[in-house]
């Protein structure tokens, strides 16, 4: 029981780890040069760290075991899978408060290209190295578990509303990653994933997101060239009906 509940803490304690990140950060589109900070970087790293114990005959591996042994001898018939769902909430909120007219650091196009970047990141590292660990997962059904797919989506979209949103509200970054540690959690009850293919699929999302925000200005520069900063793109409401407003410089 000592093992699931420290295994639990683990999972629960990823939203307000990154909390830690807030301070001293400026991962936006800044009119300086953007300066490259390891600190913001420590937790994912750890994450990660973490969850490559996961397949060695280690502690990590027996509180995977223990836990999968006690959710399962608890709940044997769990089957919520609202995590298919979940997993993208934070990112769909991002638009939801543009669209409310809540503003977040940047506009909808750049937010758009950031996300872009943050979500092929993520989804290109899951898939390679669940391709090269081929861990068996919980259920034994496939053997692609390592790391948790659903818990980087969700936790890739959580930074990424934190990014936006952290000068409007800390409390809404924190919902976002609520959200995400609420991903997480599902996929053991579900069955799905170790503990370790959890911690590791936070700290894939929140690395690729960080990421995207240090190469999206770099990038933007390149294709558009002075333009870059010509086009924006706002969220508008009329006739009862949402939509985007264009404008540009030519």
């Amino acid at each position: 029981m000592f093992k699931m509940k420290y295994g639990f803490v683990i999972v629960l304690c990823l939203p307000f780890c990154s909390f830690a990140q807030y301070s001293g950060q400026t991962d936006s589109l800044p009119q300086k040069k953007n300066t490259f900070k390891v600190a913001p970087f420590i937790i994912p790293a750890v994450f990660l760290a973490y969850g490559a114990m996961g397949g060695g005959n280690n502690f990590v591996h027996d509180l995977d075991v223990s836990t999968r042994n006690e959710l399962q001898e608890d709940h044997p018939f769990f089957s919520v899978h609202a995590d298919n769902f979940m997993q993208y909430a934070p990112a769909a909120a991002v638009y939801a408060l543009n669209l409310s007219g809540v503003k977040g650091r940047h506009d909808l196009a750049d937010a758009t290209g950031i996300y872009a970047i943050s979500f092929g990141l993520m989804k290109a590292s899951t898939l390679i190295v669940k391709s090269t660990t081929n861990r068996l997962r919980p259920d034994g059904s496939t053997n692609n578990s390592f790391p948790s797919g659903h818990t980087a989506t969700s936790f890739a979209a959580a930074e990424f509303l934190k990014q936006e949103y952290k000068d409007v509200s800390p409390w809404i970054g924190y919902a976002g990653y609520a959200v995400a540690g609420a991903t997480g959690v599902f996929r053991l009850y579900n069955n799905r994933h170790w503990v370790s293919d959890v911690v590791a699929g936070a700290g894939f999302g929140i690395l690729s997101t960080k990421i995207s925000y240090l190469v999206y200005p770099h990038l933007k520069k390149l294709i558009m060239g002075k333009q870059a900063s010509n086009f924006n793109v706002v969220p508008m409401y009329q006739n009862k009906a949402y939509g985007f407003s264009l404008s540009g410089q030519f």
